[in-house]
């Protein structure tokens, strides 16, 4: 829990422990699907990343809507997730090459590539805290 005197001296440090904790559920979203595109459908590891970061991507969108950023009645939903997908992008490829070169060049990376998405989240999420707070879920005044 966030001291009130906390949110309302610093509402970004606010907003950004809120896209963190989000961020943590992104995670678990991650290495879940990734889990199942791997075990279940077969995947491989790159391919699987694919399918889990967009599986990520998603929850975190939702719940950066509802519970970090106040979301514009007036923006569709839809719209905005394309704008949050686009937006991410290259928080996402620095995400991927991060853990890409993890799962690649190391051999603990290899046999634990669930070590490769967490060090590939922390790598993206200034980026993208950034370019959601000041471009998707910017607020009209």
């Amino acid at each position: 829990m966030i001291p009130s005197d906390l949110k309302s001296t610093h509402p970004q440090l606010n907003e950004f422990l809120r896209f963190g904790a989000v961020g943590v559920v992104g995670l678990l979203a991650d290495m879940a699907a990734l889990t199942v595109a791997t075990k279940l459908l077969h995947l491989d590891l790159y391919s699987g990343r694919v399918f889990s970061y967009l599986i990520a991507a998603t929850t975190t969108w939702a719940l950066n809507r509802r519970f970090t950023f106040a979301a514009d009645p007036q923006t569709s939903a839809l719209r905005q997730w394309a704008k949050f997908i686009a937006a991410n992008a290259i928080g996402g490829i620095v995400n991927y090459a991060v853990y890409a070169a993890i799962v690649t060049f190391t051999a603990l990376g290899a046999a634990w590539p669930l070590l490769g998405v967490a060090a590939g989240s922390i790598a993206g999420i200034a980026f993208n805290f950034t370019v959601s707070k000041r471009w998707v879920f910017k607020n009209r005044a």
